[in-house]
C-alpha cells in the first residue's frame, strides 16, 4: 500500500452517513423553500384581495413577503449547491483534460465556500445589528430577512465541502498531490 492510497477517503460507513444527512438537510431546505413560496402566494393574494375588494390594504404584507422571498431564495440556492445545479460553466470544464477538469471542480467548490461564508458571516452580522429595531408595518425585527440569507450561506458552505473533498481525493488517487 502506497502512502497516497492511505489518504484517499475516510471509512465508507461514516462518509455515507454524512452524505445521507446532507441529503436530508437539502430535502428539508427544499421543503422549507417550497412552503415559503406557498406562503408568498397566500400573503400576496391576501394583499390583492384586501386592497381591491376590502379597500383596506394591510401594512404587514410587504415585510412578510420580503422575508418569505429571502427564505425561498436562500434555501433554494443552498439546495442547488448540494444537488450541483448552481450556476457554472459546465461546457468549459467538460472540454478540459482530467487533471484540469478536477482543478476547475475544486476551484468551483472553493469559490462557492467563499461566497457562502461571506453570506453567512455578513448576513448574521446584519441580522444582529437590526434585531432590536422594529419593522414598520409588522411586529418583526427590521433585520429579520437577513436570517435566511445567513442560514443559506452556511448551508452553501456545508454542501460545498464534500465537493471540495471529492476533488482533493481524486487528485490524491491520480497521484497529482
Amino acid at each position: 500500500m502506497t502512502p497516497a492510497t492511505t489518504r484517499t477517503a475516510p471509512p465508507a460507513a461514516p462518509r455515507a452517513a454524512a452524505l445521507r444527512l446532507l441529503d436530508r438537510l437539502a430535502s428539508l431546505s427544499i421543503g422549507v423553500a417550497g412552503i415559503a413560496l406557498l406562503g408568498l402566494v397566500v400573503v400576496q393574494g391576501w394583499q390583492v384581495f384586501a386592497r381591491y375588494v376590502l379597500n383596506d390594504s394591510p401594512s404587514w404584507t410587504e415585510p412578510v413577503t420580503l422575508l418569505l422571498l429571502a427564505t425561498a431564495m436562500s434555501l433554494g440556492a443552498a439546495a442547488a449547491v448540494h444537488e450541483d445545479r448552481h450556476f457554472r460553466f459546465h461546457l468549459l470544464a467538460q472540454a478540459l483534460p482530467g487533471p484540469a477538469r478536477r482543478a476547475t471542480e475544486r476551484l468551483t467548490a472553493v469559490v462557492t465556500i467563499a461566497i457562502g461564508a461571506v453570506l453567512a458571516t455578513w448576513g448574521a452580522r446584519l441580522l444582529l445589528d437590526g434585531i432590536d429595531i422594529r419593522m414598520a408595518g409588522a411586529p418583526l425585527p427590521q433585520s429579520i430577512a437577513f436570517g435566511p440569507l445567513s442560514l443559506g450561506g452556511a448551508l452553501m458552505v456545508l454542501f460545498a465541502l464534500p465537493r471540495l473533498w471529492r476533488g482533493a481525493a481524486a487528485t490524491i488517487d491520480d497521484g497529482e498531490a
